[in-house]
């Protein structure tokens, strides 16, 4: 089932599930409860398929990449958090602040909680996962590394609209069957099976429930493996997971003061 949010044209925000290109609202994430007539996707501005209360990204969670840059598989998730105001969906158009430099993609699976857990097995961890969607976890290079007595995660992966997430949540998909795939200008850049996790999402969600009280509607990004790259103002960036979807956006240049 794939779950999706956005603005009719009358300026009406409404979530509900997609069936046979209609969007058919319902009460709230998750709820069986009709909330009005379905509508044409093609009425409808996509826009991050849920508000996250938390953004957590993960690093170094794949083998591939873990292997060519020498690192150790980690027991626990190594994660940072992304401001609330990095959020973007399908369509956006995302700025490249001057102090940003230069900045990367990053094609991730992120995962989305349903409902509250804390300090939970891997076993209820599973069953605490609502779904699946794309995130692009946007990233400055140039800010993460500039001071070398603290690399800054948060500011780095926190401008506006660096947190691209969507089209849809998929309820009903396997995440050892998908890969994640990155098009910019429509060629294929990055191309990773998640299967490759070092921390599978069970086991990201109740490691990180030991620390933390997740909620429903958190977001998880699951880290990302070899080929992330640089990008610039100008270029179309496509995130795409086959069982999913795919969102995409526009990097922009940083507006004059």
């Amino acid at each position: 089932m794939k779950w999706a949010r956005g603005l009719t044209k009358d300026g009406n925000e409404i979530t509900g599930v997609v069936v046979d290109d209609m969007l058919h609202p319902r009460d709230h994430l998750g709820s069986d409860a009709d909330a009005g007539d379905a509508v044409p996707l093609s009425d409808v501005s996509l826009l991050p398929p849920v508000v996250p209360g938390k953004f957590i990204g993960l690093w170094n969670n794949f083998k591939a990449a873990a292997e060519k840059n020498g690192n150790d598989h980690p027991s626990h998730p190594l994660y940072f958090f992304k401001a609330d105001t990095s959020l973007s969906g399908p369509g956006a158009e995302v700025e490249i602040p001057a102090s940003a430099g230069r900045v990367v993609f990053e094609g991730e699976l992120g995962i989305v909680i349903g409902k509250t857990c804390k300090a939970v097995s891997s076993e209820d961890a599973e069953q605490a996962i609502f779904g699946y969607t794309c995130v692009n976890d946007i990233t400055s290079l140039d800010v993460l590394n500039a001071d070398p007595s603290f690399p800054q995660w948060t500011r780095a992966k926190s401008f506006d609209g660096f947190g691209v997430v969507g089209p849809v949540i998929e309820t009903d998909v396997s995440w050892q069957d998908l890969t994640v795939t990155v098009l910019v200008n429509g060629r294929e850049r990055q191309s990773y099976p998640a299967s490759d996790m070092i921390l599978t999402p069970p086991q990201i969600v109740s490691l990180l429930s030991q620390d933390m009280t997740l909620n429903a509607g958190d977001v998880i990004a699951c880290g990302t493996s070899l080929g992330a790259r640089p990008i610039k103002a100008g270029m179309e960036v496509e995130v795409k997971i086959d069982g999913i979807g795919s969102v995409s956006v526009t990097m922009t240049a940083a507006k004059e003061a």
